[in-house]
């Protein structure tokens, strides 16, 4: 087990990997991305994120019990074209006047090694369907104030249309403007609450 001097264990040895310890780790907003990738035209890659993510992973001493509860800002989206994000915030997309926020509720399972899943709901646009990350603990960092941070990143796939966002044009050629399917890339700073 790691531990600072007179300090908490922040990380341990589970089946020979080095994992955080158990304990309330909160996200760091400001070290945390939440990143989706969609198909313009069916070919380009559209990059956007929310920059607005709160929330807190619960270690529990077996790594399949530990827990995560994320809020998004889905005011926050960001995708580099001030129209296109005014577009995706309206009614055709997140409606974020009457859905200004989303939530992500989930359960680790399967974990091998720093490597697992992280199975549970997703809320979008008052919708809620399951989402299945692909998870893996990238390690620990002792930062400069004394926090104890671990970072994890984490991956899926969702078909927008379960959550209602239904938004689209047909091309002359076929295929549609906007991808049905969205990746979901995450890359998340948490910090060891006393």
């Amino acid at each position: 087990m790691t531990q600072t001097e007179c300090g908490p264990v922040v990380t341990r040895v589970v089946a020979g990997s080095e994992l955080p310890a158990p304990g309330r780790w909160q996200i760091d907003p400001g070290h945390t991305e939440l990143a989706f990738i969609g198909r313009h035209f069916m070919l380009t890659k559209v990059r956007g994120r929310f920059t607005g993510l709160t929330g807190v992973i619960e270690v529990a001493e077996l790594p399949a019990d530990s827990t995560a509860e994320v809020t998004i800002d889905m005011t926050s989206v960001e995708s580099g074209n001030e129209a296109r994000d005014q577009h995706l915030r309206s009614a055709d997309f997140f409606d974020v006047e009457r859905h200004p926020t989303a939530t992500f509720s989930a359960r680790a399972s399967g974990w091998r090694g720093t490597r697992g899943v992280l199975a549970g709901e997703l809320t979008l646009r008052g919708v809620t369907r399951p989402l299945t990350l692909q998870v893996e603990y990238l390690g620990y960092a002792a930062d400069p104030w004394g926090g104890h941070r671990a970072v994890f990143s984490a991956a899926g796939t969702i078909d927008r249309g379960d959550w209602g966002l239904t938004w689209n044009l047909p091309l002359d050629g076929g295929g549609l403007v906007v991808s049905n399917q969205i990746r979901i890339e995450i890359e998340l700073e948490a910090v060891l609450q006393p």
